[in-house]
């Protein structure tokens, strides 16, 4: 399967890949009664995508990020609710790239951790 950002192949794909299906609730109208009933007024169904990279080459990896760097972008992966491949627009939350290390002279980053949430 080959993940898309903004319909162009990210350059390697991801090693770990976990979709969250998140119910959204309304703050106001969902609560609970005396007995402890929820009274839920759900809204919403979005995608929270966990995705993490193996080690990346430097160009890989800004690739990567450059491709994400716009308030909202386009993805495409595997849905496990649709069963189909899905393109959902989403935002990157916290991107996380742990140590560079040089080896047989190429800078390698230990990797990229990002969560895509849904709009």
């Amino acid at each position: 399967m080959q993940f898309l950002i903004n319909g162009v192949p990210v350059p390697v794909n991801p090693s770990k890949f976990t979709a969250k299906v998140m119910d959204l609730d309304n703050a106001e109208t969902t609560t609970r009664t005396a007995d402890g009933t929820l009274r839920r007024d759900r809204i919403a169904t979005k995608r929270a995508i966990e995705v993490e990279w193996p080690p990346l080459k430097w160009d890989d990896l800004s690739t990567i990020l450059s491709a994400m760097s716009g308030e909202f972008f386009e993805f495409t992966y595997p849905d496990p609710m649709s069963g189909q491949i899905e393109t959902r627009t989403v935002y990157a939350g916290d991107r996380s790239t742990p140590i560079a290390i040089i080896k047989n002279g190429v800078v390698l980053w230990d990797g990229l951790q990002v969560t895509l949430t849904e709009q």
